[in-house]
């Protein structure tokens, strides 16, 4: 038996808004999934090409209230996308990303008719740090690029990955920008104490900044690591500079995510700032 679901609101003529009995509100997205049709009709669920809910109701509101502001034809290709997305990362996304790359793309397409750019400063440690969400951004870049002829910079692949991260995560944006902003605090603070200027290209500082993410996110998940009391000793002694420093970057983390870090990180950040001093 064909599940048949209630229209609540038409928002064009491949978005409906239906009734569900578990979910209550869903969002249907077909190829004429709306056209003739208005709120009270029915519509079989197996006719959407997707269906999404968002249960937040600010996020439903948003999306709504977004629609309006963009084309169908670009609402339907943006869908494709995302399906897209879905299969070459392999995970379900969170529902979050309608409302967010959306949003993102249309106005992306907007700046760059309009040849405003914003760089993406977090550029190289995007790449780095979520090479399979910046490879499949780049693929929506082209694809992007292809359909509608706005050729986007390429500080947009580093923000649809950001977008792609945060959707098979679970994790918010704003905390995803919230990590990339102190670990640019970090490599900053590490460049004026050591007095060098970290080689992006290099193997080190990719180690560096890999190490310094997941240090990040051990912290904020509150994850603890073993201690080893005599290397840390040795470590002490042998590299009082990096050492010292490593505990300076410890003490910015703790501020800035108002948040104890694991004594044991200390070791392995000064293992990798001698390594950037290639005294290691």
């Amino acid at each position: 038996m064909k599940q048949v679901l209630t229209i609540q609101k038409v928002l064009n003529n491949n978005v409906v808004i239906a009734h569900n009995d578990v979910y209550k509100e869903v969002v249907l997205i077909g190829n004429g999934l709306g056209f003739n049709r208005k709120k009270g009709d029915s519509v079989p669920f197996d006719q959407a090409d997707k269906t999404f809910l968002l249960k937040d109701e600010k996020e439903m509101e948003q999306y709504v209230n977004l629609l309006p502001y963009i084309e169908e034809k670009l609402i339907a290709f943006i869908q494709e996308l995302l399906l897209f997305i879905e299969e070459k990362m392999g995970k379900e996304l969170n529902e979050h990303i309608h409302v967010a790359l959306t949003d993102h793309i249309a106005f992306a397409i907007n700046r760059a008719k309009k040849d405003i750019q914003f760089s993406n400063p977090f550029l190289f440690e995007i790449e780095s740090l979520y090479p399979k969400e910046y490879l499949v951004a780049k693929d929506v870049v082209q694809k992007i690029e292809e359909r509608t002829g706005v050729f986007f910079p390429e500080g947009e692949v580093g923000f649809i990955a950001l977008h792609i991260h945060s959707a098979v995560t679970d994790k918010s944006l704003r905390d995803i920008k919230r990590y990339h902003s102190l670990l640019s605090q970090l490599v900053e603070i590490i460049e004026n104490n050591l007095d060098i200027q970290l080689d992006k290209n290099n193997i080190d500082y990719h180690r560096l900044i890999q190490h310094l993410h997941r240090a990040i996110d051990r912290a904020d998940k509150g994850t603890v690591i073993s201690e080893e009391n005599k290397l840390a000793a040795m470590l002490k002694s042998e590299y009082p500079v990096c050492y010292n420093l490593a505990w300076k970057l410890i003490k910015v983390m703790q501020n800035q995510l108002n948040k104890p870090v694991d004594e044991s990180e200390v070791m392995y950040l000064t293992i990798h700032l001698q390594r950037l001093t290639h005294k290691f």
